[in-house]
């Protein structure tokens, strides 16, 4: 067996394989766009899903296993493309290495923000748990190389926000594993939906800084179960 289809991988391309159907779930997709993708643990590989495949179409074996590069290094069970998202995904794991997981979707209240090309503003409490502030928006920036990479990454830099709104693209997500980055995924779509409709009844008023700090601080460290 090859290092690319390792037992480790073959568990990350189930994982990586059931993570878009949370997209799919979650109505965060359309079609065959967005993607998810996951690091391999002590290994410069990743596994991300293969372009322009529908996602009823998706299984575990159709999952690319690339280096980071964003090259594919096996053939595996299938011989797919990978993602045209594969660079952008590889860039970031190259410079931000507390990343495992990627995600990317056009989700449409998150989109029509990048749209504007404007960031979310922190105004509710569930933006300040999840996000430590704004949503930012990243620069424009065409498919195909390392510039939507080098646009999340240097956007991300200084922010506790693991979204950031790439204008007039869509949205990309990060965390510490692909699982961390879909919820961030969901909850971004989720806080856009709800701060435009708040806004169209009138002007906002962001959270002083020092609750926004509190409220992070607790969910991050004593929310849920630990």
């Amino acid at each position: 067996m090859s290092t690319a289809e390792s037992p480790e991988i073959g568990t990350l391309r189930e994982e990586v394989c059931a993570l878009h159907a949370e997209l799919m779930r979650n109505n965060l997709v359309a079609w065959t766009s967005g993607n998810v993708s996951a690091r391999v643990p002590g290994a410069a590989l990743m596994v991300i899903k293969p372009s322009g495949v529908s996602y009823d179409e998706l299984s575990p074996s159709a999952m690319v296993v690339c280096d980071l590069d964003g090259k594919p290094v096996s053939d595996g069970p299938k011989s797919l493309n990978p993602s045209s998202d594969t660079a952008t995904h590889a860039y970031i794991y190259r410079n931000m290495p507390e990343v495992g997981g990627v995600v990317h979707t056009h989700s449409t209240y998150a989109t029509a923000w990048a749209a504007r090309g404007e960031a979310i503003p922190c105004v509710i409490t569930a933006m300040a748990d999840e996000f430590g502030g704004e949503i930012p928006v990243g620069p424009f920036a065409l498919i195909g190389g390392d510039e939507i990479g080098r646009g999340v990454v240097a956007t991300l830099a200084g922010h506790r926000s693991p979204a950031v709104l790439m204008r007039s693209h869509g949205v990309f997500t990060v965390g510490g594993t692909g699982r961390d980055a879909v919820k961030a995924a969901v909850m971004c779509e989720d806080v856009a939906r709800t701060v435009h409709l708040a806004r169209a009844l009138g002007e906002l008023a962001p959270l002083p800084a020092d609750q926004v700090d509190a409220l992070y601080a607790r969910y991050q460290n004593h929310y849920g179960q630990r």
